[in-house]
This record gives C-alpha cells, structure tokens and sequence, in this order.
C-alpha cells in the first residue's frame, strides 16, 4: 500500500494494530486421525466461542484453524461491540418482519452481555462507549432518521442528537449508550487459552478440504492429509467452505479498510457514518500505550474494484479530517453480507443437524457471534433454542422476502464471470478461482489474487486466504 503524497509516510508491510500484541499459539497441526464429538472448523471469535461452550458441557471437541489464530476476519476487526450499526435494522426490515428485528436486537443484546460477562470475568479491555449512527451528507440524514425509526421498531432505546463529537461537519447522528469496544487479540488470546483448558483440541496450518457424511457422524479431511472423524462438524469459516446449501450464491463477500493515526483528537464514542462514503472512528491504544485514533471505511465488494483506491480515499479523508497526523497501521478484512441481511446459524442442509454453519455476519460478529454460538451449542447440546435464536437460524420462511435481493446478487455474479471470461483473451495470464472458476483480478492493496465471484482470495504463491475455496492456485 503506497502512500499518499500529501499525507505520512505509512508502513509499508502494515498489519492490524491488534498484531502488536502477543499472539495465541502457535497450536500443532492435527495427528494423522483423530476422533471427537464436534468438529469446529475455523478459530474465529465464533468457532472458538462454539468449541467452548460445547468443551465445557462435557463435548470432546477438535478445533481446525486453516492458518494462525486471527489471521480472519476476527483478527482484522475494528473492535466495536454495538447494537447500534450503522444502517444495519434498515437493511434488516427491507426483507425481513419487525418481529425479526427485534429477535435479532435481542439475540444483540444477549450476545453483548455474555460478552461483556466473559471480558469482565477474565480481566479482558471492555471499554464503555455511546454509539452513533451520524450523517454527514443530506443523504446521510434522510438514511440516519430512517434508522432512527427502524431501530426504535427493533427496540432499541435510541436518540436523535444535532450535538456530535466529530470535529468535521455532521448534521446530527442517532445515539445509542452503553455500548463498548475492545482489543480483538486479547479476546482471543483467552479465547483460545480456555478452549485449551477446557480440553480441546486446537490446530492450526489444517485447511480442512473435504467434509463427508460417513455412517452416523462426518469425516473431515486436511489439505495435509489428517483425518478427523467427528460426530458432527461446525462450519466456521466466515463464508461455509461446501457448496452444500449453497450459501455462496446468499452472500456478498466485502471488503473494507482500516488505520490507525496518531491524533490530538480522541472520541469518547464510537462512530459510523451513514453516507454513501462510510467512514467509521473510534479510540484505540497502541502497544506501548499509545493513544490512537482508528478509522475504518472505504469497502466493496471483493475483487470487483481496485483496492488501492479505496485505501487511497479512506486516507485522504482522514488527512483533511485530522491534519498532522500520522499513520500507524493500515490493514482490511473481508466479511459476508447476507441477502436476508440477517445472519445464518444452524443447519447447512435442512433437517440435517451434523453439519452447522455460522455464517454472514455483515461485520458485526462481536456483537452477535456470542449469540451464535449460544443457538448452535442449544442445538447440539440437545437443550432449547432461544426465542430469538430463530432471528439467526439458517432455513427460514424469510428467504421468499430476499428472494429479489439474492437474484441481483446472483445475477452480477454471472455478469462478472462473463466479463472475466471475455477479457481472458487478451489476458490469458489471469489465474481461475478453484471454487467455481471465476477468472481473478489482482488486488494491489492486499497483494492478493480475488475472486469477483464468490470473494475466494489467494496469495502470491497460489494459497488460500479467504474461501470458500479450500485448494490452491496452479500458478
């Protein structure tokens, strides 16, 4: 990522600001075969909370991270634990009841506060914030006061304030207190401390490439070889890595952008805009105490745009917004926003409960993977789902409502595989996606091969970064 002329230099290999911190493991890679009740494929902040919950119930579980703990999207987050985000409810009523809504607030708020318990419990940074949802643009408000009315729907206690913080411009913002950020590597530094103790296993560099139904349980294999026979499996793997139920074509894979600068200025809140530019800030200290400023934005959809730009563009911002400052980190992440704009727990096939998936939480897994993860243990546990569970169940009657959503998505899918195979004679150097064969662009901020498709990555040397391909380039 290069750097803008008129602003501080930037890192050249830049990294989440989480990253200065002592990261979990390294964990071994698995034996040749092993067996255990659960399978938990994916070390995420909701693979791990799942293998927890299901470990300390007395479940012999086996955790599968394809790479190093946190090198997902819970290792690239911003960090904020919010039932205020951003244009989120509006997007949820265009497809979905009120009474979805408000089980998915409430499913919110039971995952913030067990949370909230766990950070207070192991001593972990949970920052107490307000929330807003502001507007910087005319546009911006007429999005921001719709959210104000869907989220007064859902039930939320929320407030319409023309008093923000912001040292730029802002026409007035939706409130929403006690909220909270935390420091994502240290959450998962206890995560995966206490899915140890608790007596799984946790394995790391084991991409799990086939998943089988063998008799009554599933057999998983690595790209390694590793054999793991488990009486069910857990897909947690931000987008589910089989084509099975297809949850490929009910999710768009985005991208977006964060940094963080050295600034005069700090927030008491947490911020997200409502503009069409979205521009997220919030306060973050840095490895030896440093206080940061964190500003995040900039997304599109994987590997249908050029990156550097987007970068480009949230530094600029930042530049004009806060002068003087200085660059520290810069780094993205890559989550799945699903048609029904609501997230995806429980059955990957209908009626069959050995393989789950956890998937499509539109960049707000901290606030609702805990929730997630209570539906999914309730579920193999044997115990009852929570009423609001069923705002995040997989198989709902609600897909008929998104069924116009998941067609345009589909359709610019087909669009983009049209155009890559037009453009593949005169660029015969363009590698193919090993997931559904979509023809790859470059991203020059990433240095990484993306796929306009489904949002599978690779990197320079052909490897997997993001799936839901699980096998390498041919380079």
């Amino acid at each position: 990522m290069n750097s803008s002329a008129n602003f501080a230099t930037r890192p050249a290999d830049s990294m989440p600001v989480w990253f200065t911190r002592a990261r979990p493991g390294p964990f071994p890679p698995p034996p040749a075969r092993s067996v255990c009740d659960v399978a938990v494929v994916g070390a995420g902040v909701a693979g791990l909370l799942t293998a927890l919950l299901l470990a300390r119930a007395g479940r012999s579980v086996v955790v599968l991270e394809a790479r190093r703990v946190g090198d997902g999207t819970s290792g690239h987050t911003t960090g904020k634990v919010s039932l205020l985000q951003g244009t989120k409810l509006s997007r949820v009523l265009r497809s979905n009841p009120p009474s979805a809504a408000r089980r998915y607030v409430e499913a919110g708020r039971e995952g913030q506060a067990w949370l909230r318990r766990y950070c207070d419990d192991h001593g972990l940074l949970a920052e107490g914030r307000h929330a807003t949802t502001y507007a910087g643009t005319r546009v911006g408000e007429v999005r921001a006061r719709a959210e104000l009315l869907a989220s007064r729907t859902a039930g939320l206690p929320v407030e319409w304030t023309n008093s923000v913080e912001l040292p730029y411009e802002v026409r007035g913002a939706v409130r929403l207190e006690d909220q909270f950020q935390l420091d994502a590597m240290e959450l998962l530094s206890a995560l995966t401390a206490d899915v140890v103790a608790a007596g799984a296993g946790l394995h790391e560099g084991a991409r799990v490439t086939t998943v089988v139904h063998d008799g009554d349980g599933v057999t998983l294999t690595t790209d390694a070889g590793a054999v793991v026979d488990a009486g069910q499996v857990v897909l947690a793997t931000n987008q589910p890595i089989l084509d099975r139920g297809a949850f490929f074509a009910r999710l768009q894979p985005q991208r977006s952008y964060a940094a963080t600068l050295t600034s005069s200025w700090q927030p008491a809140g947490m911020h997200l805009s409502a503009d069409h530019a979205v521009r997220s800030v919030r306060s973050v200290s840095g490895a030896d105490g440093e206080e940061l400023l964190m500003v995040g934005g900039s997304g599109h959809v994987t590997g249908r745009s050029t990156p550097e730009r987007h970068v480009e563009r949230l530094l600029q911002w930042a530049e004009h917004c806060f002068p003087g400052s200085e660059v520290r980190h810069v780094w993205s992440a890559q989550d799945q926003s699903p048609v029904t704009a609501l997230p995806y727990v429980g059955p990957l096939l209908p009626g069959d409960h050995r393989i789950q998936v956890v998937t499509g939480f539109d960049k707000w897994g901290l606030s609702t993977a805990p929730a997630a993860a209570l539906v999914l243990a309730a579920d193999i546990l044997g115990g009852a789902v929570p009423s609001w569970g069923s705002a995040l169940r997989s198989w709902t009657p609600r897909e008929v409502l998104a069924a116009g959503r998941a067609a345009l998505v589909n359709a610019e899918v087909g669009w983009q595989l049209a155009c890559g195979y037009a453009a593949r004679p005169f660029r015969d150097d363009l590698p193919r996606c090993t997931h559904l064969g979509g023809v790859l662009s470059w991203n020059d901020a990433d240095q990484s091969w993306d796929c306009p498709l489904h949002g599978s990555r690779f990197g320079v040397d052909g490897g997997v970064l993001e799936g839901p391909a699980t096998r390498s380039l041919e380079l």
